[in-house]
């Protein structure tokens, strides 16, 4: 379902009404609501066109509706050109919608951005500017929210290896918690491996160890072998553990750079 949104096309005036005991009062504001739309997903917004007296008024062939929507920096973050939904009918006077895409929202943070709308004449291709209220307020205020879809966990970089003793030969990196309260017996772990020309096999270890000494027992979980490699290289496995590590012996050539862990 989409949002439906209305937009005023009025001239910049003070509207008077005069009620029925003959006292004059001011034109009522019209509430604008705050829109929210959700990161992870494709949001449609639907706007109506209204004059003064509330009425839809016809965009049809007339004007091209015109997107503009601003971050807490007043930073211009995306411009939509609109989808005129009236027909000549005609059904839904005056509506045109805005697709906002995942993609669009992809690098925006969750925060508070304004937004306006302007029509573009088609016999002339000048402006003309809409209001989100009665008073001629011109901006409207949208919720950009994370909370439907939250997206993926940050995962752990591991960038530190360590040679266990002087010329051994082996060497270890930090440790990472797998998180073992929050995994099942068929937790899902992925290693993704970023090397420079890098020849090794490269083991990801784990323990079921609460407490980590120089004397805890690690088994080896997975090995993923590179030759000369530079591209990322990932691996899934399953399975509850308490910390996780990665072990690899002096490499042929090249660096190992890190190893991102998300459980």
């Amino acid at each position: 379902m989409s949002q439906l949104t209305y937009r005023y096309l009025a001239s910049n005036r003070v509207g008077l009404l005069v009620n029925g005991a003959n006292n004059i009062t001011e034109y009522k504001p019209v509430y604008s609501r705050t829109l929210q739309i959700h990161r992870g997903i494709d949001n449609t917004i639907a706007f109506e066109i209204k004059n003064n007296d509330q009425k839809p008024i016809s965009i049809l062939n007339t004007y091209t509706p015109k997107f503009m929507a601003f971050d807490e920096s007043n930073t211009l973050i995306f411009e939509k050109t609109g989808t005129i939904l009236e027909t000549s009918t005609p059904s839904k006077k005056g509506q045109f919608s805005i697709e906002i895409t995942a993609n669009d929202l992809l690098n925006v943070k969750q925060q508070f951005v304004t937004y306006n709308v302007h029509l573009v004449k088609s016999s002339d291709s000048s402006n003309v500017i809409t209001y989100a209220n009665s008073h001629f307020g011109v901006n409207g205020n949208i919720k950009i929210s994370t909370e439907a879809y939250p997206g993926a966990k940050a995962s752990y970089a591991i960038n530190t290896f360590t040679e266990t003793n002087p010329s051994s030969g082996d060497y270890i990196s930090e440790v990472v918690t797998a998180e073992p309260a929050k995994n099942g017996n068929e937790a899902l772990h992925t290693a993704a491996i970023y090397s420079t020309n890098f020849t090794a096999d490269v083991e990801i270890q784990g323990t079921l160890e609460n407490q980590i000494t120089g004397g805890t027992p690690w088994a080896n979980i997975a090995t993923v072998s590179l030759a000369n490699e530079s591209q990322p290289k990932y691996v899934n496995f399953n399975g509850v553990y308490t910390h996780l590590r990665i072990k690899y012996v002096t490499p042929g050539s090249g660096t190992l750079d890190k190893v991102l862990i998300r459980n």
